[in-house]
């Protein structure tokens, strides 16, 4: 018992670095990979001459990169668990190959939409260069998104958990089929406010940082019945106003002895 909770420890302290370090090369923007830069080649606008100029600016390899460290910031948390998990019904031997198959297996899944979310981005950026109409528009249906029941079977389905196998290429098998499923799953729900970022022409760090804690929030969510209705979906807040409250009665005590 001892050990697993100090697996759960170290999976979760670990989980979080990888994270907090990936943020702040993201803030840092080295080359760029988190901005698309472009300028019309002509004054007719998009043209074949402008797209061509879009991508020797903006390498699809560097805007992929840029892609899969966004994902790996927002989405390493939402893992915490799901690893946690593998780690419990894997044996010791298996378990760092099981947890790297399931990440592997969830960070495929989220790459291979970022194919096409790039595509989105830079076919936005060709037709309207630095517009917040792209911007505005997607995140338009990511708040009917948010509300549909469509959004909350999706949230629903992430939490499942895979039962793995204990032995061999089944358990491995297993780790994979989990991570590709789990990825699904959360690509289903948060796929419009992953978008949205990208789109800005600036305040993209901010906005990262807000869909986070948004996409988080809803993570800590029970399950519940799929249909249209405003839910913010704000457990996080509630439980940083929770312990908010517990630390200042705890400080008033120790004042008032």
């Amino acid at each position: 018992m001892k050990s697993l909770w100090n697996n759960n420890i170290t999976i979760y302290i670990v989980i979080l670095g990888i994270s907090i370090v990936v943020w702040v090369l993201l803030l840092f923007n080295p080359g760029h990979i988190m901005t698309v830069e472009h300028c019309h080649a002509s004054a007719s606008g998009a043209s074949y001459s402008s797209l061509k100029m879009l991508l020797q600016m903006n390498p699809f390899s560097a805007q992929l990169l840029g892609w899969g460290l966004m994902v790996i910031a927002m989405m390493l948390p939402k893992l915490i668990y799901p690893i946690q998990l593998i780690f419990a019904q894997s044996l010791k031997r298996n378990r760092f190959m099981n947890a790297f198959l399931f990440v592997l297996g969830y960070l495929a899944i989220w790459m291979f939409v970022g194919v096409f979310m790039i595509g989105i981005i830079m076919v936005s950026n060709l037709f309207m260069p630095m517009s917040y109409i792209p911007a505005l528009g997607v995140l338009i249906i990511a708040v009917i998104w948010q509300f549909s029941p469509y959004k909350q079977k999706f949230l629903n389905l992430g939490h499942d958990h895979y039962i793995l196998s204990a032995f061999g290429w089944d358990a491995a098998r297993d780790a994979l089929r989990y991570g590709l499923q789990h990825g699904i799953w959360c690509v289903g729900s948060g796929w419009a406010l992953m978008l949205f970022p990208m789109l800005l022409p600036s305040g993209h760090n901010v906005a990262m940082i807000m869909v986070t804690f948004i996409m988080l929030s809803e993570h800590l969510e029970n399950p519940q019945y799929p249909e249209w209705k405003i839910n913010p979906r704000l457990k996080a807040v509630r439980y940083i106003i929770a312990q908010a409250k517990i630390k200042l009665m705890i400080l008033e005590r120790s004042k008032s002895r």
